[in-house]
């Protein structure tokens, strides 16, 4: 477990129960006291998927990677709020005390989400008036990660109208027939929901009706429903069917509600003038190590007994990395502060995480992943998700002109791994010599085969990757149809523009098309013969393969911080 971090950080005139300054070291320590040590069968399933894949591979050196522990890392002093911010937080005290009144049970994810807001409002002014400070210039690190960053393409804000909120919604859903699933976001976060659910059932999967209700209008909830009527709210919709997840959900809703409004406030002032705000963002390893447990902590329901399990914590972490990875230039276009891209980090430190984020997905892959843990689809389900939306910049930005060279690729080479210790005592990451099998299932093979016919340039590298997926996954026994129709247009034609002369535009075709196949076949990946198998190989092939257009999306190049209503 890590320590208490000590803290040095000035004082200032609380808000609520905690001086703002003080929240970030308050909520390190709270998750430190929750936090579980990783159980023993979640080590006996790391050693079966280590045995498995020695025995497919040539045996050769391997090199390890270190990634420390976030929560052991010292963090910055924030200044404290301004009139504004300390006036938000006193309104958003006011409605947890009551939902705490109501439901004791989720004090905790309310203290979390005290702790959290007050921590994001003292970062967002401390980016915005704080001196900035001389940084000590490191030279270009020269190790085996970052001489693999990509060389982003310049981006303006143009470039990314299609994720305005306000724009064109996607046809994903989860049910063709339940209106309230039309939104893209609610249609990912429930079919995680029912991955996770199809053999315990512990009654999540048709929970998300409830669950919903602030998540999808936690704006207009945080606008117009004071005190009082949050009260009437409690008992006139949630109270008849209470569960401990509903009133989490409730929780996250004012979060999220808080979220928006400090970020809308601050890149008001920024467009006003009245500030000017730097590209970077003080957050550091910690600070974003914390603020994202809110961030994605109670939308990611696990059970009680599993909520603070080091895995749990680690897979919902890792989601936000993964995320923020494709996420990264349009957010520093709009101001977004939690990206972690943009964060104060060393460009090695963002490398480092990028290589957990996929080894975390590949890791994922593995038949032994799903044992141990409810929440273990978590990151497949995401980069599938990302993928076929078309609202992320997965094949938008992931598609790199030229393909890099596959041989001795420490990516193609990085070995599956849980990241459990990602917030404790750090995790250790292997690049080895990927395992292969000699011959693909017939499933598999098939589509090796109309890959060969239907784009023979792309076929050996194709036909490569189903090789290694296979080591990983074992025989995969999926939807030969379904699986084919989405890698043709998503995987397969990101290597063929990549292979082509430079073009943005084919770029944003790949990108735009990805969106209208998942709005056509995102229905299928429920299929309980054949949606997981169907949903693992899209995301070794979105993730891990070669390419590797998620850590190809992962490029920065700063400009003027310009915000609207993208979605952060």
């Amino acid at each position: 477990m890590p320590q208490a971090v000590t803290s040095d950080l000035p004082s200032d005139i609380p808000t609520g129960r905690h001086r703002p300054t003080e929240a970030g070291d308050a909520l390190t320590r709270l998750l430190a006291e929750h936090i579980k040590g990783i159980t023993e069968q979640h080590r006996s399933s790391q050693s079966a998927v280590q045995q498995r894949l020695d025995a497919l591979r040539s045996p050769g050196a391997g090199t390890t990677l270190r990634v420390e522990g976030a929560l052991h890392l010292a963090r910055p002093a924030f200044l404290p709020p301004d009139e504004e911010g300390q006036a938000r937080l006193s309104r958003l005290d006011a409605g947890l005390r009551v939902i705490e009144a109501a439901f004791p049970q989720v004090a905790t994810d309310a203290e979390i989400c005290r702790l959290t807001c007050s921590m994001l409002e003292g970062a967002w002014r401390s980016r915005a008036l704080a001196p900035p400070q001389a940084r000590e210039q490191t030279p270009p690190c020269a190790c085996v990660l970052c001489r693999r960053l990509p060389i982003p393409p310049a981006r303006t804000l143009d470039d990314y109208g299609w994720r305005q909120s306000a724009g064109r919604p996607l046809a994903v859903k989860t049910w063709p027939y339940r209106r309230e699933l039309d939104s893209v976001l609610t249609g990912g976060w429930s079919w995680t929901r029912q991955m996770n659910d199809l053999e315990h059932d512990l009654g999540h999967r048709h929970r998300f009706e409830d669950d919903i209700l602030v998540f999808h209008e936690y704006k207009r909830v945080v606008d117009t429903i004071d005190t009082a009527g949050l009260t009437q709210l409690i008992e006139d919709r949630l109270a008849e069917n209470f569960s401990t997840n509903t009133a989490r959900a409730l929780v996250a809703g004012l979060f999220a509600a808080h979220k928006r409004a400090v970020d809308e406030y601050w890149l008001q002032q920024h467009g006003a003038g009245t500030v000017t705000l730097p590209q970077t963002n003080p957050l550091s390893h910690s600070t974003y190590s914390a603020l994202q447990m809110m961030d994605c902590l109670f939308w990611h329901v696990a059970p009680d007994s599993e909520l603070w399990q080091e895995e749990n914590l680690a897979s919902l972490l890792l989601c936000r990395v993964i995320d923020d990875m494709a996420d990264v230039r349009a957010d520093a276009l709009t101001g977004e502060i939690s990206n972690f891209w943009l964060a104060d980090l060393p460009t090695h430190t963002k490398a480092f995480y990028a290589a957990c984020a996929i080894a975390i997905v590949k890791y994922g892959c593995t038949p032994e992943a799903h044992e141990p843990m409810w929440n273990t689809w978590l990151m497949t389900t995401t980069i599938v998700w990302m993928g076929l939306t078309g609202r992320h910049a997965l094949w938008f930005d992931g598609i790199t002109q030229g393909l890099p060279a596959a041989e001795a690729c420490p990516l193609c080479d990085l070995q599956p791994n849980p990241c459990t210790g990602i917030l404790t005592e750090g995790t250790t990451l292997t690049v080895a010599p990927r395992a292969t099998v000699p011959a693909l299932s017939a499933r598999t093979a098939e589509l090796s085969a109309r890959c060969k016919v239907q784009h023979p340039r792309a076929w050996p590298l194709f036909d490569a990757e189903l090789h290694a997926f296979e080591a990983v996954h074992g025989p995969w026994s999926g939807d030969i149809d379904n699986a084919w129709e989405i890698l043709r247009r998503t995987y397969i034609a990101g290597v063929e523009a990549s292979m082509a002369a430079p073009s943005p535009d084919r770029a944003r075709a790949v990108q735009v098309d990805a969106g209208v196949v998942g709005a056509e076949r995102f229905h299928a990946l429920h299929d309980p013969r054949t949606g997981r198998e169907d949903i693992t190989l899209l995301a070794y092939m979105f993730a891990c393969a070669h390419p590797h257009f998620l850590w190809n999306a992962t490029g920065y190049v700063p400009t003027d911080v310009a915000g609207d209503w993208l979605d952060g």
